[in-house]
């Protein structure tokens, strides 16, 4: 699942927030959009998860600011 995190990224300490994210899941991804500033997570774990390893990682956000990205997958590589 993708996500787009409204967050001041003038707080961000990335490298702490994916080292949490990794020990979640270790395929995560996770960086800052130079356009938006938002945080830009791909990762299998939930909102209501991201959000306290956010939390956790010293980056606490509300859980309205947490936005489920839409699929862009076409199926296609997947069989």
């Amino acid at each position: 699942m993708e996500l787009d995190i409204r967050i001041d990224p003038t707080r961000v300490d990335l490298a702490r927030i994916e080292q949490a994210l990794l020990e979640s899941d270790p395929a995560a991804l996770v960086d800052l959009d130079p356009a938006s500033g938002h945080l830009r997570v791909a990762t299998c774990a939930g909102t209501a998860e991201v959000g306290a390893i956010l939390a956790a990682a010293g980056v606490p956000v509300p859980q309205q600011a947490i936005h489920i990205v839409p699929s862009v997958c076409c199926g296609g590589c997947s069989g």
